[in-house]
């Protein structure tokens, strides 16, 4: 999806300025990565985002940094949350190679159905793999990016809020939260991924970033003739795809949710260079996994076990949090243009 030009630079706005988006990606990773969907009750909210949120949010924002300074487009972002959804899971957690990592969370009856699509002789599961991966992409990176740009205005919407100084604090606090996730993991897991496991993560990643990194993403695409269609239309299909990836399980179901994924990537691909597309569908096709996490909230347990009334409250902030900032993302940028579209990538 093309970008318009802008200055590779960071904006020479007062500090406390630049810094507040920052600090809002910095909070809002964690908290969509871990809480969106229902993994934690509402009083485990806080020290997941102290915890999580130098890697989950220090990782989102040098995936937009990167992304801005080049003057890249939304296919750079994503192939970078997915080299990042390799990284936390094949590197840092390794919960992709550790077939005991849910066993003392009440997510220990997935294991059969994780154990149905091994890949043999890495010894992972492609359900786990695809659905680790997606939800760090659709969660954990793009839907906040999504979201803060979209309270901004046009004009710092695609620029680069940090300097060389702040990468470089960013990039250590990245560093420093993933150490600490490491070694607490291994600590408690006592496990450790072979080396033709690890070496095949970390080719993993270096593939990703490659691919994210080349010069074709920075390129203007023309735009088509026919316009896009009604933002919320944009929605449909993703939502459509979440809700199809568990028809099945097995291969057969794998198959059925590397389609969809291809098949809603492809259209919204498609869609992204008509005539007409702007931030509220890019908003709309960043949030749509959100929402329905959101929405499924309700009917999965956390993590840990938790009282009723716990769990009942979290999933309520969780619906509360997630209309605010939709909700108001929408209605910011229909206030700053109601009628024409602002900041198409």
């Amino acid at each position: 999806m093309p970008s318009e030009p802008h200055p590779a630079t960071a904006d020479r706005l007062p500090l406390r300025r630049r810094l507040l988006p920052v600090i809002a990606l910095l909070l809002l990773a964690p908290w969509a990565a871990e809480c969106s969907w229902g993994g934690f009750a509402i009083d485990d909210f806080l020290p997941v985002l102290i915890f999580l949120g130098p890697m989950y949010g220090g990782a989102a924002i040098l995936i937009r940094e990167t992304a801005r300074h080049l003057g890249a487009s939304w296919p750079t972002i994503v192939l970078l949350a997915a080299a990042f959804g390799v990284l936390q899971a094949g590197l840092v957690d390794q919960s992709l190679f550790n077939p005991d990592f849910l066993d003392d969370t009440q997510y220990a009856d997935t294991r059969a159905a994780a154990e149905a699509t091994l890949v043999p002789g890495l010894e992972f599961s492609l359900r786990q793999a695809f659905d680790y991966v997606g939800n760090h992409i659709m969660l954990t990176i793009c839907a906040p990016i999504v979201l803060i740009e979209s309270f901004l205005g046009p004009d710092r919407r695609l620029r680069p809020w940090l300097g060389r100084p702040g990468l470089l604090v960013v990039s250590l606090i990245y560093l420093l939260g993933s150490l600490f996730i490491f070694s607490d993991i291994n600590e408690d897991k006592v496990f450790l991924a072979s080396p033709l496991q690890l070496t095949f993560a970390a080719l993993l990643v270096v593939a990703l970033v490659a691919t994210a990194l080349l010069p074709r993403w920075r390129r203007p695409r023309p735009r088509r003739t026919r316009r896009a269609p009604h933002p919320l239309w944009v929605g449909l299909p993703v939502v459509l795809a979440r809700l199809g990836t568990d028809l099945t399980p097995g291969w057969p179901g794998m198959a059925i949710a590397l389609a969809l994924a291809a098949a809603v990537g492809g259209l919204i691909a498609y869609w992204s260079s008509r005539d007409g597309w702007g931030q509220r569908h890019l908003l709309v096709a960043g949030t749509a996994s959100l929402v329905s996490a959101a929405a499924f909230a309700y009917v999965v347990p956390p993590y840990s076990p938790a009282s009723p009334a716990a769990a009942l409250a979290g999933d309520i902030a969780v619906t509360i949090i997630t209309v605010a900032l939709v909700g108001g993302a929408w209605w910011r940028l229909r206030r700053a243009s109601p009628s024409v579209h602002v900041g198409a990538s």
